[in-house]
């Protein structure tokens, strides 16, 4: 009878392909929003640039990748870096983000 039963239990066991990826990975630009994208606000916030456009970042911040301040900070450098995320409400909501090696 278990022989019977474990070709179904591996099949009932094994991934599928029908999960969602997620959003897209890609590279874009990253720096202080304020201080290199000269969007609007009175503290340093992090920000991406994406098809020339730039958006504050939720999900990570600013502090959360080094001394902001720094000379090769986000607010005196723009840095590369790989993410995923989609821009909603005019905000791009990071899933992931990693700073580029230069």
């Amino acid at each position: 009878m278990f022989r019977a039963l474990l070709p179904l239990f591996l099949l009932a066991c094994q991934a599928t392909n029908d999960v969602d990826p997620g959003p897209n990975e890609r590279t874009v630009e990253a720096a202080c929003g304020q201080c290199q994208f000269e969007l609007p606000g009175d503290d340093c916030d992090l920000a991406v640039r994406l098809d020339g456009q730039a958006y504050f970042v939720d999900g990570t911040g600013i502090d959360d990748h080094g001394d902001a301040h720094a000379a090769d900070g986000f607010c005196n450098a723009v840095r590369g870096a790989r993410v995923s995320g989609n821009v909603v409400d005019g905000r791009f909501h990071a899933s992931a983000f990693t700073l580029v090696a230069e």
